[in-house]
């Protein structure tokens, strides 16, 4: 019993000796840990600050930012552990060695790594911008180191990781589309008349582009009616109501001045035979 106490005793006199040793220097390595934290952010602020005067694309600067941050928090780090009288030598050699293996586990995520940065810094579309691409299309939402965000008019949202847009064909529309329509008119229609009409609807609504120019022309002779192609220029955020409202201002005022909008009929006529 006597020695059970007394290796009780020694235990609790071990750890109260290291508490007397180390327990300062490690509230010590905490503090400076913390303080790195606010001096991190404190720094990063200054730094976004002094970015958004040159107009940089936001995803650059989030990601200039970021790395300011992370430098700044890992310069603590070392002070906190040299503190605390670690090795750094030895502790690099096991990191990199670590880190070896940690980048042969992890390939899918370097690689969205490595493609948003080559996406941030090549700049093949920005925010805002609606693109189509992997068989995916919609407006620019957000770029990040791992991902890219698009946005569809029903306010979904596609991720796609970076690694699947680097090298594929890319279809950027920039901020502004171009409507394709079709109407078709009788063949004894006065185009002119028709074509003047499609352009005044153009000019009226309120989603339609000035710049650059609507453009209204014949496209095909088609076997039941003449199609007129209706192209005209919308922003990105506009494309959808600016179709069906160019649509439904066509045919009401096609209507009411009497031009025929053909609709495809087949004729069949029955030959009686007689013996």
């Amino acid at each position: 019993m006597n020695a059970q106490f007394g290796d009780l005793s020694h235990i609790q006199n071990t750890i109260f000796d290291l508490a007397i040793t180390f327990g300062p220097k490690v509230l010590v390595a905490i503090t400076i840990i913390l303080v790195g934290v606010f001096a991190g952010g404190w720094v990063a602020k200054v730094v976004d600050g002094g970015l958004r005067k040159f107009n940089l694309d936001q995803p650059v600067r989030q990601l200039l930012v970021r790395i300011v941050r992370i430098f700044v928090l890992a310069i603590f780090v070392i002070m906190a552990l040299q503190n605390l009288g670690v090795q750094l030598l030895p502790l690099i050699a096991g990191l990199g060695v670590a880190g070896a293996g940690i980048a042969l586990a992890m390939q899918g995520v370097l690689s969205n790594i490595v493609a948003g940065l080559t996406i941030i810094f090549t700049k093949p579309f920005r925010v805002g911008e609606y693109i189509s691409i992997v068989g995916e299309e919609g407006q620019v939402n957000n770029i990040s180191i791992f991902t890219t965000v698009l946005s569809h008019a029903d306010q979904s949202l596609v991720v796609i990781p970076n690694r699947k847009l680097v090298g594929e064909i890319l279809h950027n529309y920039g901020n502004i589309r171009q409507l394709d329509i079709v109407v078709s008119v009788a063949y004894d229609t006065d185009l002119d008349t028709a074509v003047s009409v499609i352009k005044e609807i153009l000019q009226n609504n309120p989603h339609t582009l000035k710049e650059p120019a609507p453009a209204v022309s014949v496209s095909l002779l088609a076997p039941s009616g003449i199609n007129i192609a209706v192209k005209p220029w919308v922003n990105v955020p506009d494309y959808n109501l600016a179709r069906g409202e160019i649509n439904q201002e066509i045919v009401k005022t096609f209507h009411s001045k009497q031009i025929v909008i053909p609709f495809s009929q087949l004729d069949v006529r029955m030959l009686q035979v007689t013996e």
